[in-house]
């Protein structure tokens, strides 16, 4: 299995749900940037809904800053595989819409969505989630790598 990325501010609760995946994880600082060397399906928090209009792409601050750092690095960017958002549903339409923003942008699936710190189902469901997600992209590298041809 590849590895998971996220970002948890100092609430704690993306980094509680991520612990009990108990997967592979690195996290983005808070302060200092990284550089990661594989694959990855990045977990962040959503940050600003509760807008009266509802969601707007367009109006930033969904996407916590140092998230935005991360994935400006192009090295970073080009290895992100799919994204999955924790949000509050209190935020209506909002709830969770950094994976949206992200999915967009980055042109990767969203994959899930958590509330706060999520439950066991939730735990339960992106653990076989991601166990399925890396081997069906296993699978389909493979199919699309050309064949060894003997000589």
């Amino acid at each position: 299995m590849s590895s998971i990325v996220y970002f948890s501010s100092v609430s704690e609760n993306t980094h509680r749900f991520v612990e009990k995946l108990e997967l592979p994880a690195t996290r983005i600082p808070l302060r200092d940037r990284i550089e990661v060397d594989e694959p990855y399906v990045l977990i962040l928090p959503t940050y600003g809904g509760g807008h009266a209009n509802g969601p707007d792409p367009d109006r930033g601050g969904y996407v916590p800053k140092q998230v935005i750092a991360f994935l400006n690095n192009e090295h970073n960017r080009s290895l992100i595989r799919g994204v999955i958002a924790a949000g509050n549903t209190n935020f209506g339409a909002e709830f969770g819409y950094a994976g949206v923003v992200v999915s967009r942008k980055c042109g990767v699936p969203f994959l899930y969505r958590f509330e706060l710190m999520g439950t066991t189902d939730d735990v339960f469901a992106v653990r076989a989630g991601l166990t399925e997600f890396w081997a069906q992209s296993r699978k389909d590298q493979t199919c699309h790598q050309p064949s060894l041809q003997n000589r």
